[in-house]
């Protein structure tokens, strides 16, 4: 295979050096950075061989904590250059839920800031760190760069980034590499506690990411691509960085908050410069949606072409409001299906004919090469339309995720014992009659927040981490903003009253399991020690209750010493969670 960065930089620079590559959208508007294809690709050299100076080598793991930035993305490339493996950690988790990464990976070097800034805030990116390289006995440095001026505490592990990267060459010849060669690992969460760390191949993957890119979203020469995400999510990986550069775009990379400083942040920043195409989470569109259509046209939308959204199910008002408000009846939406497995979209809109019609709030037509098919409750396949089953792909796709690093057995008991001879996507569709599919939602125990998927037992393991939770089970319900949230029912024999409930102290052990910043409004239960391992063997009904459905018929008894009490808990199951829509963009 062509070395991957000749696609994604080399051959740009040589066609056209100060062509814009990126557009650094910070935190305060008005206040953006342009790279060109020349800059970013000295940049990545120059971090490249700091990293080769420092012993990493081809096949070596390095973990990235940083906010979406420039030099984040050098990192990444820089990594992807000398053959060595990257794994992006979202700059928003604990240092629990890092080292645990960077244990599983066997990381040797951590790339990350001093302080990240978000919606106004400062993060303490670098003390993050500091907690979790002390778990980690494989790091041997860790490179620090600075977003804002405010000194860190550098221990003999740590290595001033800017300063390194200034002494070393702005050439590095990449590393010729295999088709099949390990390109990068990005955790997601699975129905077990432990997140999968999935390996994504370098030729594949790039252009899977670049075909979907360009055909999806109608992408032209000259066009600013806005994506949203942050690139610790595959939305960010395949769509800030990997497609758009290797098709020459000129990626946008959005370091605030869709309400920062105002509720016009998104708009007013398509204005100012000029998207052409905008790809972001129906939790965000939800959210806007309450502030009222004048945020929205206050500002000049012209530039925008396509409108895209990603990473939950859209209802039909956030659809209806993104096409006519945002988009003004004029531009295409694509609802778009795909998973960090998958590693770009695979059901969407668009391609299709020219002028062919667009359902609202439905993903409807397969991407090439992709091949659905429903299963039914006893495995088979089911034919014709106006169907509902388990969402299967029936052939491979050259972007999807190879295997779980260090678990191959996992790997395929996840997603191909269920159905064998198919791709079991975890999710379950309906074919209309016209033969469109429209995803329903998770069929396992994942819940989606915010366009994130969050294994429910990663929230149990949180709050049972804590001496007094002795066991509990968590459930999804319907949330008007985060399209899910979470509920959690706790055995407890100690607290008795609302007042009793530990709630300041469950929340802290909690966040330091999984998440960073995490306001929100779960609701916990506790009651009947007896009633809980019911409750955990019922999940499936459970969560049908939760979200305020008839249950189906179930063997299912419930005790009436079962009935909870309940109070709320600031951010306990959602500690897990690793990003929230008040203080980071969506994906």
């Amino acid at each position: 295979m062509a070395e991957l960065l000749v696609n994604c930089l080399d051959q740009h620079v040589q066609k056209s050096p100060e062509s814009v590559a990126l557009i650094w959208e910070r935190d305060e508007p008005g206040t953006e950075v342009r790279i060109t294809y020349r800059e970013l690709l000295e940049t990545t050299c120059r971090l490249a061989n700091t990293l080769k100076r420092h012993g990493i080598r081809r096949g070596d793991r390095v973990a990235i904590y940083m906010p979406v930035s420039p030099l984040a993305v050098a990192a990444m490339l820089a990594c992807a250059r000398i053959g060595a493996v990257h794994t992006v950690v979202f700059a928003g988790f604990s240092a629990e839920s890092l080292a645990g990464r960077i244990n599983d990976a066997k990381c040797k070097v951590v790339i990350t800031l001093n302080q990240g800034l978000r919606g106004g805030r400062v993060v303490e990116l670098k003390k993050i760190v500091d907690e979790a390289v002390k778990h980690c006995p494989t790091i041997q440095h860790v490179l620090v760069a600075h977003r804002t001026d405010n000194k860190v505490h550098m221990g003999h592990r740590d290595i001033p980034l800017e300063q390194e990267m200034a002494k070393e060459d702005p050439v590095c010849a990449p590393e010729s590499m295999g088709s099949e060669d390990m390109l990068f690992l990005l955790y997601t969460s699975g129905s077990t506690g432990t997140p999968k760390g999935l390996v994504h191949t370098q030729a594949g993957y790039l252009l899977y990411a670049a075909l979907t890119h360009r055909l999806v979203f109608d992408y032209r020469p000259g066009d600013v691509f806005g994506c949203v995400a942050d690139i610790g999510w595959i939305t960010g990986h395949s769509y800030v960085v990997y497609g758009p550069l290797c098709n020459g775009a000129t990626s946008v990379l959005f370091e605030s908050t869709p309400v920062y400083p105002d509720a016009g942040r998104y708009w007013e920043t398509v204005q100012r410069l000029k998207i052409s195409q905008f790809y972001g989470a129906p939790t965000a569109v939800r959210l806007l949606l309450k502030y009222g259509d004048s945020w929205v046209k206050k500002y000049d939308r012209s530039s925008l072409r396509t409108l895209g959204s990603v990473g939950e199910p859209i209802n039909f008002e956030a659809w209806e409001w993104l096409h006519k408000v945002v988009g003004d009846s004029r531009c295409t939406l694509v609802d778009t299906w795909w998973q960090t497995e998958t590693g770009g979209i695979c059901i969407a809109p668009r391609p299709s004919e020219e002028g062919a019609e667009i359902l609202p709030g439905m993903a409807m037509r397969p991407f090439f090469g992709i091949v659905p098919v429903l299963m039914d409750e006893k495995g088979k396949v089911m034919e014709g339309n106006n169907v509902s089953g388990a969402l299967c792909l029936s052939q491979a796709w050259p972007g999807m995720a190879r295997t779980i690093y260090g678990d191959h057995q996992r790997f395929m008991e996840a997603y191909f014992k269920p159905y064998p001879g198919h791709y079991f996507t975890g999710d379950g569709a309906y074919r209309t009659e016209g033969g469109y599919y429209q995803i329903t939602g998770r069929m396992d125990d994942v819940i989606n927040i915010s366009g994130h998927r969050l294994g429910t037992a990663e929230i149990e393991d949180a709050m049972a981490s804590h001496p007094a939770v002795p066991e509990t089970a968590v459930i999804g319900y319907p949330h008007d903003i985060k399209g899910e949230g979470s509920e959690a029912s706790s055995k407890n024999s100690v607290w008795k009253s609302h007042a009793e409930a530990p709630e300041e102290d469950n929340h802290g052990q909690s966040s330091g399991s999984g998440g960073h910043h995490h306001p929100g409004g779960p609701q916990c239960h506790h009651g009947n020690p007896e009633c809980l391992p019911e409750v955990q063997r019922q999940a499936s009904c459970l969560s049908v209750m939760g979200s305020g459905q008839d249950p189906v018929p179930t063997p299912l008894t419930i005790l009436p010493e079962c009935s909870t009490q309940m109070w709320s808990f600031p951010a306990v199951s959602e500690a897990v969670l690793s990003q929230s829509i008040t203080h980071t963009a969506p994906v």
